[in-house]
């Protein structure tokens, strides 16, 4: 029989053997990363915006995308030596679907300090001027001029427009929409003076709709950067890859050339900039 000092002796011993179990159990096994799950799958997830061109345009009739993001995004999965999977999204989506990791990397954001909140970025692509188009009779230079109670602006809500219109025209009559189109209708309708949209927005909507007046660059120059996004995590390897990817790239010109070649997809040429405003 045992005796009670060694029945003690052996659950203290079994209390201990426990006690140092339960940390290693908690932690259990280390979380795989982004950057690791891409080199084990060969699989970069993404996903791209319907009616988002020259960013992102799928042909209906072959289901096929295009766009200069959607470039970018076929280069660094053969970089990577991995298959591109594209999904849809919308761009107020986009944020989520990082966060809710269904995808790896999404092309195309402008870095607000609310988004990033939530979510990391890399380096620039490219600076996109903050600009309007405006109805036929619309003059203006400067962004003083803009910031005028009499003046009415379009936006659509929680856009960098829409925030960068707030700061810098608190005197206007601002007017926010769901969406960017319904701003443009405001301003080919009348209801309002000028809608704010990054450059190469406001150069598509005038092609769209010749009707409309003028592509105004305010002075001074103010311009957001269009970023790439990334789900948060405690390992920085996806991202600090793709900043080296995209400033390589940048530096050999190929960023600049998917953005020129796919301008073409909304009938945009370099001709079209403003003199002295460039990419």
């Amino acid at each position: 029989m045992l005796s009670r000092r060694m029945m003690g002796g052996a659950a203290g011993l079994a209390l201990a053997m426990a006690a140092t179990a339960a940390p290693a159990a908690a932690q259990g096994s280390p979380v795989e990363t982004t950057f690791d799950r891409i080199r084990r799958t060969k699989k970069l997830r993404s996903a791209a915006v319907v009616g988002g061109a020259p960013y992102y345009h799928k042909d209906l009739a072959t289901g096929q995308w295009r766009g200069f993001y959607v470039d970018l995004l076929r280069m660094l999965a053969e970089e990577l030596e991995c298959e591109l999977e594209l999904g849809e999204t919308t761009w107020g989506n986009a944020v989520l679907d990082l966060q809710s990791n269904k995808i790896d990397i999404f092309f195309g954001l402008n870095p607000t300090p609310k988004r990033a909140l939530v979510v990391d970025f890399s380096v620039p692509c490219f600076s996109n001027a903050f600009s309007f188009v405006t109805k036929r009779g619309f003059q203006a230079r400067t962004w003083d001029d803009l910031n005028r109670p009499e003046v009415k602006i379009a936006v659509d809500t929680g856009s960098s427009q829409d925030q960068v219109v707030t700061r810098l025209c608190p005197r206007a009559s601002v007017s926010r929409f769901k969406s960017a189109d319904e701003a443009t209708m405001a301003v080919q309708s009348g209801r309002a003076d000028a809608q704010c949209l990054v450059l190469i927005l406001a150069l598509t909507a005038k092609k769209k709709l010749p009707t409309l007046g003028d592509v105004l660059v305010p002075t001074p120059v103010f311009a957001t950067t269009s970023n790439a996004g990334f789900r948060r995590e405690a390992d920085k390897t996806w991202r600090d890859y793709v900043n080296t990817w995209i400033e390589f790239n940048k530096g050999l010109g190929a960023v600049r050339s998917a953005i020129v070649s796919n301008m073409e997809l909304v009938g945009i040429s370099e001709a079209d900039f403003p003199p002295g405003v460039t990419l």
